[in-house]
């Protein structure tokens, strides 16, 4: 199988500088981390892909036997690591990315030494003592939406997503993004990821790991940082000065100089 056809892989910047994986949450492709990308490729050898169903992947290749759960995506990551041979590789992960890195390295742990968790969430739906932000029927309401009229949910969730009312165009680049991909590919993704519960996963991260929040984030409540941090031993937790889901593209400036710091911590 062509991995780099397959997940549209781009490697750039340091060919010899250590490895960092971008991967994009849901509704979203490589292009999300425009905005970082400058910021590493002078010291550090940059991969980005599209999961299967997204961006400019291969969509015959998507499967949703494959992509009814989150480790039909972590073996997408684990299988672009393995073409590229990549080794103790920092995996940065946005949103239900952070998740799926978690599942990655797990599967193979030489591949994954170190993540960076942007605005990650374990468990979408409140439980009894947690608080993942939405109720049960909150998710249930959302996916019905979702399957009657993926371009109104688009429009309608993406600029409550990013937040930021004020920088209409942010918004805009999300529901694009959003409505450019196929509405029974993104069902399927958006079931997956708003049903998954990667809790207890998050104690079995044996490395280095930064988790980033924002201040205001409707997708993934401060709560839910925290409670990340304290499930990953070690792990380091930074609230950055930013609004909505998106710190990557809204405070790329404050994004960055945490991902970097980090990274310069590992060399």
């Amino acid at each position: 199988m062509d991995i780099d056809r397959r997940n549209n892989v781009t490697v750039i910047g340091n060919p010899q500088g250590p490895a960092v994986v971008l991967a994009h949450g849901f509704g979203c492709d490589q292009n999300m981390w425009r905005l970082t990308v400058p910021a590493l490729v002078d010291d550090y050898r940059v991969v980005l892909f599209d999961y299967v169903g997204s961006g400019r992947s291969d969509l015959a290749a998507f499967s949703e036997d494959r992509y009814a759960s989150l480790d039909g995506y972590a073996r997408d990551v684990v299988e672009v690591c393995e073409a590229l041979d990549l080794r103790d590789a920092t995996f940065v992960g946005h949103s239900v990315s952070a998740m799926i890195g978690v599942l990655a390295a797990g599967m193979a742990p030489e591949r994954i030494g170190a993540l960076v968790m942007v605005a990650p969430s374990p468990r979408y739906i409140d439980d009894d003592g947690y608080r993942g932000g939405f109720s049960a029927e909150d998710i249930d309401e959302l996916l019905a939406s979702l399957e009657s009229n993926y371009l109104g949910w688009s429009a309608a969730m993406a600029p409550m997503i990013m937040g930021n009312e004020e920088r209409f165009e942010l918004g805009e680049e999300l529901t694009n993004s959003f409505c450019a991909t196929d509405p029974d590919m993104a069902r399927v993704f958006a079931r997956t990821t708003f049903l998954s519960d990667s809790r207890d996963d998050l104690k079995s991260v044996r490395v280095p790991t930064l988790v980033l929040e924002c201040t205001q984030d409707v997708i993934a409540p401060r709560e839910v940082g925290a409670f990340v941090h304290r499930a990953i031993p070690g792990s380091t937790l930074v609230t950055l000065d930013a609004t909505g889901h998106c710190p990557h593209l809204s405070a790329p400036e404050a994004t960055n100089e945490a991902i970097t710091g980090f990274l310069a911590s590992l060399r």
